[in-house]
């Protein structure tokens, strides 16, 4: 692997794990909750959101060793990393306890309250 191609992936998996604040547990136990289930975009006909299905890669990419990760992972980590970003950045006012906001981040492994 060239050095370059390390780099991004070090840097990939840095940012990845600055982003996601959730441990694999809490993430999964979140995503069984009604809150998860009815937050973010839906698509496709089994009508599970990007966000939770994004969460349950999350969950799989958290208990991969940073060795087995594949471009494809590396991929969908630079996409959580983006995602988070963006929402963060469009934090409503007050309290963002009980928001779809706060939900849909958390679905991309994100809690803005922790």
């Amino acid at each position: 692997m060239a050095a370059q191609e390390q780099d991004d992936r070090k840097s990939t998996i840095a940012a990845f794990n600055e982003a996601v604040n959730m441990t694999p547990a809490e993430l999964e136990k979140w995503l069984g909750t009604d809150e998860s289930t009815g937050s973010g975009q839906h698509s496709g006909a089994d009508g599970e959101s990007v966000g939770h299905a994004s969460g349950r890669r999350i969950v799989d990419l958290l208990r991969t060793r940073r060795s087995d990760l594949s471009d494809d992972d590396l991929a969908h980590m630079r996409k959580v990393v983006g995602y988070v970003h963006r929402h963060v950045e469009q934090r409503p006012d007050g309290d963002v306890s009980d928001t779809k906001w706060r939900h849909s981040l958390m679905n991309w492994g994100h809690d803005p309250l922790k």
